[in-house]
């Protein structure tokens, strides 16, 4: 028997809606037993990966849409973030040199590596025209 639950929520491409998502993404994780520590590193990953859409997929073009969808099913949750804007190339990613950018206070650039290290698992596809990350996290 297949217990998974679905929510879903399209938003438009812009960092002002990045609260609603954060809220949506909260409510649902703490009603499915997710701990207030899982629930902040969900949050986090999940405004990294929307704003990293609005950026560089979107280019801040916030006429566009994104979707975001949770499952859960048993211990684990299942993030999908899906646009329609500029692929990512995951061959030309560089892990962040920390020290580096805390030496010249750089900001930015930390998204991808946040979101691995938030999450159990990332993946990125392509596919009909979409560009899709998944992310999971297994409740603590």
């Amino acid at each position: 028997m297949n217990n998974t639950v679905t929510y879903q929520k399209a938003i438009k491409a812009a960092t002002a809606n990045l609260a609603d998502v954060r809220l949506f993404v909260s409510k649902h994780a703490r009603e499915h037993g997710f701990s207030i520590e899982d629930i902040a590193d969900i949050q986090l990953a999940v405004d990294e990966a929307c704003t990293n859409i609005i950026k560089h997929a979107y280019k801040f073009d916030d006429s566009k849409k994104l979707t975001v969808e949770l499952e859960f099913d048993g211990d684990q949750l299942i993030i999908i973030l899906t646009d329609h804007g500029v692929g990512f190339d995951t061959g030309s990613y560089k892990k962040p040199d920390l020290k580096k950018q805390i030496e010249k206070k750089k900001r930015g650039g930390m998204g991808v590596f946040l979101m691995r290290n938030l999450m159990d698992e990332v993946t990125y596809s392509e596919k009909n025209n979409k560009n899709i990350l998944r992310m999971s996290k297994q409740r603590s």
